[in-house]
């Protein structure tokens, strides 16, 4: 995890209106809002990279409610589009979603066909390394 951390921090790129880490707090008032609890490995993951941009993907983010990547609008649009409520949606991916489950494994929501993929990661930070940083 840690060395997941310091690549992404080491390749976060320069934007003009930099992203902001969420508080404590705030990941309380999303699950209420979204009425299911973040997983462990998704929290830890918002509130330390949630504000690193790089690559091609724009995972969600937690501190901005009117950034596109935001949490819970995230998760209304995938949940509306047939994303099984139990999970959580990671990443927006055109029409597909990187999503966690309870157990902190990110799966891949085909969202043409609306169905999971056998593509599995055992962790937010497996799919940060060998999803996020290879975008």
């Amino acid at each position: 995890m840690e060395e997941v951390i310091e690549q992404l921090r080491e390749l976060n790129e320069p934007v003009p209106v930099p992203l902001e880490l969420p508080e404590e707090e705030t990941l309380v008032e999303i699950q209420e809002q979204l009425l299911i609890h973040l997983p462990f490995e998704l929290r830890e993951f918002l509130l330390k990279v949630s504000d690193v941009v790089y690559g091609r993907l724009e995972p969600v983010t937690a501190s901005d409610p009117q950034s596109h990547t935001y949490l819970p609008e995230v998760a209304s649009v995938a949940w509306d589009l047939g994303l099984p409520r139990d999970l959580v949606p990671l990443c927006q991916d055109g029409r597909d979603y990187y999503a966690v489950d309870v157990e902190g494994q990110v799966a891949l929501w085909d969202g043409d066909e609306c169905e999971m993929t056998d593509e599995v990661w055992d962790s937010v930070w497996h799919w940060a390394r060998d999803v996020w940083l290879e975008s």
